[in-house]
């Protein structure tokens, strides 16, 4: 080589976070293109990539399929970026995209075309690390880690996964990088099958090292550099296509909270304080504070914690502001008060930065009490502009917008949205629900342009048809005509998309149209996490419960205290049977309201359902009747169970006795009181009382299928009841007429249960053979994990199968492996 020619390399240490886009050889051209600006966008516009590039320590290069961000400063610069890209993701599921960070020896070159480059084995290596990875994973070499570790904050990140053997037999130490809100905490899948090493002697950090080592080190790295520098990094080069398996994002599974990163425009609005002497202006105090939080929750530039998640903090007691808005992720809080006298009202309201406990804005308003959606308003602007949030004329406009004329309509609004968010596993469910409707419709009838009344009550009447409580076409009808006005109200607004897209899956199982609905009401609700609640239904519907559970942990992370998103996340896992992961999840709701009843009572059963142990279930029952004999009734649907478990009928019949009215059962296959009279008489062998019971009970049955002639579950009912009656023809071609009508590849949970139902319908008429077939189908159905160890061992519907060695074979598989 000519000695013009010849280059003086000069190392020096970057800390380089790799980034590419997952399957990205398999998307068209526009697909990419499309890809690539998204990618590009939400890395530019973090915050520390800003503020890096600004002073002039970052170096972003293009890699075809993503690209290289080299850092020049601190060694936290590229793993801050790496967490805030991943927050943006969150709410970007259709991006799947995984990282990888090393630092370690760059250098500056030319390329092929005389540009200025940056290749070294820095780069290679980050881009080994990343290539470990999923969708979703932050994974960092162990130099990196090691780093990190020296400081408290990132601890808690940090999850060794060990030594591998990579490309070109380069062996890589890998760290996983996350969190509650951040990364992918399931092991790499390439890491789960491929070469791992044992566990090497490693040089402590106080360990004496050889004086040659680091220049031997430095000069070993020169040489690997020069010797690579053709292949590893010319943007030339890399544009060509590489052969990348399609990995998917894996779920994520519950993790202890730890040391979330906290977006710097992000608010909790905590509940307002009542100062009114009449206590029934709670529920107006309540209402304001809502409208407040629903207006800064449609500012796509803020973060804004859900209601479920920040009434827990109730007002009129000493409030740790700054733990408080630890635990919610926020910098800053919104406190208030309201007092209403005659036709005045008063609002007084302040905004607290957490960090410093400084009060950063506070106003008070006196006003007619007729002015209050206008001092709401004001107060959402007022916060959007001390935050710097941008606000688009769309959003401003919606802001501005009163709900409602009617204060009355107002209250009875704020009476029956407060009722449909704390109803949860309750037995009393159903009975919440009608009260809200009859609220609803009380304030429609004073205001018939009630946007968000109109969006409730659809809400109400589709969950009254989907879980069964009357699923009629005039409980449908309900729903629709809800819907219909509420798009003639306000066709453009997310809250009518999201209306719609419930009524189609509540109402008509209808996935695709109700996801369609779903992207419309994203754009317009950035912060509310039923949009990704609801796809994670649909997912879990679908069979699909890993991609359920994901999007329902994206729901909590902007409600990260909504006790019915955990408690539908514990569902999953108890689907899944990963009893531990239920059980952590639970436990994490009872440290949000530890005096939670139903969250108790089904953290007890996760004990019987895992292991068959009836114990903790029946003492939490106890311990309920003795404290509170009043709550016992949202619960008597497992106080129920348990006593069946246990053989228990004194105690069966006390449970069908709390329960009244209100049905038992699993999801949408209710079970009246009729039924449970004649199972526990079935369990005692009284037959004269058992035939008595069934056959009243049929009747009611038969009215309930004439209302609703092509629905799967009330079938089902009636093959129960006729198999107990000894119907056997009956039974059996009800039982299959119930699966027909809701097949599992329509609905995998309720569909699943038909053929459960059926196999017990079977082994009632003596029919073992097609029992256990049945049974053994459903058991093996992924996500179907409500056919448990404990409900198969102990479950006097089983009784008929006892003795049978299919049977007594299923019960021991799923026994736990202790």
């Amino acid at each position: 080589m000519p000695d013009e020619q010849k280059t003086q390399l000069r190392l020096e240490i970057a800390h380089v976070l790799f980034i590419d886009i997952v399957g990205y050889s398999k998307l068209l051209i526009d697909e990419q293109s499309e890809a690539l600006q998204e990618l590009n966008q939400i890395v530019r516009n973090t915050e520390a990539a800003r503020t890096a590039e600004a002073a002039g320590q970052l170096i972003i290069l293009p890699t075809g399929d993503g690209m290289a961000l080299v850092f020049t400063g601190s060694v936290e610069d590229p793993v801050e970026c790496a967490l805030q890209i991943s927050q943006r993701l969150r709410a970007q599921p259709s991006l799947p995209v995984r990282m990888g960070i090393h630092s370690g020896p760059v250098h500056h070159v030319s390329d092929v075309n005389q540009r200025e480059n940056i290749a070294g084995a820095g780069i290679n290596i980050a881009q080994r690390v990343m290539d470990c990875g999923d969708a979703g994973h932050i994974l960092l070499s162990k130099r990196v880690a090691d780093d990190l570790a020296q400081y408290r904050r990132w601890q808690p990140y940090l999850h060794d996964l060990g030594d591998f053997e990579v490309k070109h037999g380069v062996v890589v130490s890998i760290v996983n990088l996350y969190a509650d809100v951040v990364g992918n905490p399931t092991q790499p899948a390439k890491l789960k099958h491929g070469k791992r090493l044992p566990q090497r002697a490693r040089v402590s950090e106080g360990a004496k090292r050889s004086p040659l080592l680091i220049p031997l080190l430095i000069a070993g790295l020169m040489l690997f550099s020069v010797a690579v520098l053709a292949i590893i990094f010319a943007p030339a080069i890399l544009k060509q296509s590489r052969a990348r398996e399609n990995t998917t994002s894996s779920p994520a599974a519950p993790t202890t909270p730890s040391a979330p990163v906290i977006a710097e425009k992000s608010i909790a609005v905590l509940p307002f304080e009542n100062m009114s002497r009449d206590p029934d202006n709670a529920f107006f105090t309540d209402g304001v504070q809502d409208q407040v939080l629903t207006a800064l929750a449609k500012v796509a530039d803020l973060k804004v914690i859900s209601r479920t998640s920040v009434m827990q903090y109730k007002s009129g007691v000493a409030r740790n502001l700054r733990e408080i808005a630890q635990q919610l992720g926020v910098t800053h809080v919104l406190e208030g008060s309201v007092q209403r006298a005659g036709n005045k009202v008063r609002v007084n309201a302040q905004l607290v930065n957490a960090r410093t406990d400084m009060h950063e804005w506070a106003e008070n308003y006196d006003r007619p009490v007729d002015d209050v959606f206008a001092i709401q308003s004001e107060i959402a602007k007022a916060i959007a502009d001390q935050l710097q949030a941008k606000l688009s004329p769309k959003e401003k406009s919606a802001i501005e917008q009163a709900p409602t004329r009617d204060l009355v309509a107002f209250d009875l609004y704020s009476r029956a949205k407060s009722l449909i968010l704390t109803t949860s596993f309750s037995a009393i469910g159903g009975q919440n629900l009608r009260k809200a409707v009859e609220l609803l419709e009380q304030a429609l009838a004073r205001d018939s342009s009630f946007f968000l009344a109109q969006c409730q009550l659809a809400y109400a009447h589709d969950n009254l048809y989907f879980l069964g409580l009357d699923h009629t076409p005039a409980r449908l009808a309900a729903a629709q005509a809800a819907v219909e006005t509420a798009f003639r109200l306000q066709p453009d607004a997310g809250e009518a998309h999201l209306a719609r897209a419930e009524h189609l899956y509540r109402g008509y199982l209808d996935y695709d149209g109700a996801l369609a609905e779903l992207e419309i009401a994203r754009k317009s609700l950035p912060n509310d996490p039923r949009v990704f609640e609801l796809t994670g239904y649909i997912a879990r519907r679908r069979g699909r419960h890993e991609d359920g559970l994901r999007n329902l942990q994206r729901a909590v992370e902007l409600d990260p205290r909504n006790f019915f998103t955990l408690q539908q996340i514990a569902l999953s896992y108890l689907r899944l049977r990963r009893y531990a992961d239920e059980a952590a999840v639970l436990d994490r709701a009872l440290e949000i309201k530890p005096d939670d009843v139903d969250t108790k009572i089904i953290r007890a059963q996760v004990e019987l359902d895992w292991k068959g142990n009836t114990r903790p279930l029946h003492q939490a029952i106890e311990e309920i009747r003795s404290k509170d004999p009043e709550a016992i009734k949202s619960v008597a649907d497992t106080w129920l169970i348990c006593a069946l478990a246990e053989r228990d009928a004194a105690a069966a019949e006390a449970a069908l006795g709390a329960l009244g009215d209100n049905s038992f059962g699993a999801d949408a296959v209710p079970l009246h009181r009729g039924f449970g009279e004649g199972l526990i008489a079935r369990m005692t062998k009284d037959e004269a009382k058992a035939r008595s019971a069934f056959t009243q009970e049929r009747v009611a049955q038969e009215k309930r299928i004439a209302e609703q002639p092509e629905y799967g579950p009330a079938y089902c009912v009636l093959g129960l009841i006729d198999a107990a009656l000894g119907r056997k023809e009956e039974a059996l071609r009800e039982g299959r007429r119930a699966m027909e009508l809701l097949p599992v590849e329509k609905d995998s949970i309720n569909g699943a249960h038909m053929i459960e139902y059926f196999a017990i319908t079977a082994a009632w008429v003596g029919e073992k053979d097609v029992a256990c077939e049945q049974l053994a189908r459903a058991e093996q159905l992924t996500g179907y994990g409500t056919i448990t160890y404990g409900q198969l061992k102990l479950m006097p519907y089983w009784d008929p199968l006892r003795g049978d060695p299919r049977f007594e074979k299923m019960v021991a598989d799923l026994a736990p492996k202790e």
